[in-house]
């Protein structure tokens, strides 16, 4: 399959094909099957969620450099501190394995945030990967703290592997709540996902009080198990117990082709 593009807010989305060289050869055959996407199911997609921000007032824009990111949100009033999955100071993130998303107001004041990052857990699992403190720092033994910790015991965690994609930090101004606007905010970061990585899976980390308002099931993650991420990194005065939730990248495909098909009829 040749590369692709796509554009959200005039900004180019590119996928390119999968590495065919020798060494790759015998995955080749799962790995074209599985990267296979259909741009304009995805650019309408797309479309949908970015016209229904438009509708309430709200220009969605995506960008990739989280330095800038990082920027946005420290002056970005009421929203807490971004937390290390998304600094670059902490948490490197190479060229096209993160992405983010801001939405702004008629007067250019930003009303939503939310953040996405690819990890390689092809030799790994969430539970192993966030368990060590890698999720949050490149080298845990030089960035983290002597009473940092993180335990996941979700059920679920330890057969999440391969290409897994991470949704993050949203933040919606309060103005802006209670209007379906995290549910914008993850179908752009769902199309988004697809276009660039197909991940193995799409994942997210949420507190209990959002399974029990009902906010997760905008996000349009089927499964949730608790247990995701018991935190505490003193540094960053962060504690949290949150829950994991996540779908399939197959559950995640067939998302975004049945709402091509029903659009066509």
């Amino acid at each position: 399959m040749d590369s692709f593009s796509i554009r959200v807010d005039g900004v180019s989305i590119i996928r390119s094909a999968p590495s065919t060289h020798a060494a790759d050869h015998q995955d080749t055959e799962t790995a074209m099957k599985k990267s296979i996407v259909n741009p304009l199911a995805i650019s309408r997609f797309l479309k949908v969620y970015d016209d229904d921000a438009a509708q309430k007032g709200i220009k969605i824009s995506i960008g990739f450099d989280f330095h800038r990111y990082v920027l946005i949100t420290r002056a970005t009033p009421t929203k807490s501190p971004t937390y290390p999955n998304f600094r670059p100071d902490r948490s490197p993130i190479k060229a096209g394995e993160g992405f983010w998303i801001v939405g702004v107001d008629h007067n250019d004041d930003v009303a939503l945030l939310d953040a996405a990052r690819l990890y390689d857990l092809s030799h790994s699992n969430f539970a192993e990967h966030w368990q060590s403190l890698k999720a949050f720092y490149a080298d845990p033994a030089i960035h983290a703290h002597p009473n940092d910790s993180c335990t996941c015991s979700a059920p679920s965690a330890k057969n999440i592997t391969g290409k897994v994609a991470l949704l993050g930090d949203i933040w919606v101004r309060k103005d802006y709540r209670g209007q379906g606007v995290p549910r914008i905010a993850a179908g752009i970061a769902c199309g988004v996902s697809f276009a660039l990585w197909a991940p193995d899976f799409l994942c997210g980390l949420v507190a209990r009080w959002s399974l029990d308002k009902g906010v997760v099931a905008q996000y349009g993650m089927p499964h949730h198990e608790p247990g995701g991420s018991i935190l505490r990194l003193v540094e960053e005065k962060i504690s949290d117990d949150e829950w994991l939730i996540w779908l399939s990248g197959e559950e995640l495909r067939s998302r975004i082709d049945l709402h091509h098909k029903t659009s066509q009829l």
